[in-house]
């Protein structure tokens, strides 16, 4: 099936109409699948989320703000993103994998880069749909695993004001804290890690950002 810009299955469109998305039925290979087999949601789901998003030189037409990610702007950055909301790539792949874990149509479906109301939208809002849906569906964080891939902004920051002497930074610490929050769960659910791409292609030129994340959703009590 395909969605028509901004609607998803049986017409619901997120944030505008109540309801919990829920996956069609599918034909199994050689045989029906009989309703009774699946009648209990399993105890636990498993989903992986990857996003990429350009970036450009500040001043840039393209660039439609500052590189933002797990909610941390990066203001000092001489880049700026590329993006139609504010290209959040942390929030964006926990957005997809949330989505995948529940067998839903990506982020790019329940927000699409054609409808202006998601024009320089802030991911937060993506992340309280994503929190939505999981809950409604009976479901709450096992644990969200992200690596973030990025040769430049450096994650681990020596000039920072609050770096000390053999210290640096540590952004993720703040994003672990972000991510935990618009999730409802603990920080001990979320672990960030990053890494480099060894200067190569678009992310190792500080021309993009990328990231991964997989979550594991979890029965509520």
């Amino acid at each position: 099936w395909r969605a028509s810009p901004g609607e998803l299955r049986g017409g619901v469109r997120p944030l505008a109409a109540p309801g919990v998305l829920r996956p069609t039925s599918r034909q199994a290979a050689g045989r029906p699948v009989v309703a009774s087999e699946w009648a209990e949601e399993p105890r636990i789901r498993i989903g992986h989320g990857f996003d990429i998003h350009r970036m450009a030189p500040k001043g840039d037409p393209e660039v439609g703000g500052p590189v933002i990610i797990g909610g941390v702007t990066f203001e000092d950055l001489d880049l700026g993103i590329v993006a139609h909301s504010d290209g959040d790539v942390v929030y964006h792949s926990v957005v997809d994998a949330i989505f995948g874990a529940l067998t839903l149509p990506d982020i790019g479906q329940f927000f699409p880069d054609t409808d202006p109301r998601w024009k320089g939208a802030p991911s937060d809002v993506f992340m309280e749909e994503a929190w939505r849906q999981m809950d409604a569906r009976g479901y709450r964080v096992g644990n969200v695993d992200v690596t973030i891939i990025a040769q430049a902004p450096r994650m681990m920051d020596k000039k920072h004001p609050l770096a000390e002497p053999g210290k640096p930074y540590d952004h993720k610490l703040a994003m672990v804290d972000n991510v935990a929050a618009l999730l409802g769960c603990p920080t001990g659910r979320v672990n960030i890690k990053a890494r480099t791409h060894e200067n190569v292609d678009a992310v190792g030129e500080k021309r993009a950002v990328s990231c991964h994340v997989v979550a594991v959703l979890e029965r509520k009590p």
